[in-house]
């Protein structure tokens, strides 16, 4: 069983999350998504800070997308795209052209910047998908999520 202040995580899809006080703990959740020495409570964490709407989970999300742990940096990209906020756009366009990343991180980069919709975010993920250097399957994949949100 694990438990972040308090509240059991390993319930069914979701539950937990929903368990969550979606406020006024966040706080707490950034501190264990940053702290935590277990990885699957500061995936969690993570997961949970991109669920609650709350904008003051970018800059820690930001700041861990340099983290050492892939699974922790595919989180913290998944969630920023989840909280839809145009902040941190020149941070995940900067993940999408990390050729150094997986290719899952930074497929969800792309997936961010196409919800977020800014301009910069549209920008960058044209530019991207039009870069002759850039690998074939991203670019198309890039396309295809501007194409599905109309901005193509």
């Amino acid at each position: 069983m694990v438990k972040v202040m308090g509240i059991i995580l390993e319930q069914q899809d979701g539950e937990w999350y929903n368990s969550l006080p979606h406020r006024g703990a966040v706080y707490d959740l950034i501190s264990t998504a940053v702290y935590a020495e277990d990885t699957a409570v500061r995936l969690q964490a993570v997961v949970a800070l991109g669920k609650s709407g709350d904008p003051r989970a970018v800059r820690p999300l930001v700041d861990l997308l340099s983290d050492d742990d892939p699974e922790i940096r595919l989180s913290a990209t998944k969630s920023l795209g989840q909280l839809k906020s145009g902040r941190p756009v020149d941070e995940l366009i900067g993940r999408l052209r990390d050729r150094d990343e997986r290719i899952a991180t930074r497929e969800q980069a792309a997936v961010a910047l196409s919800v977020i919709r800014s301009t910069g975010a549209i920008s960058g993920l044209r530019e991207f998908a039009s870069d002759k250097d850039e690998d074939p399957v991203l670019r198309s994949f890039s396309k295809n999520l501007l194409k599905e949100s109309g901005t193509l």
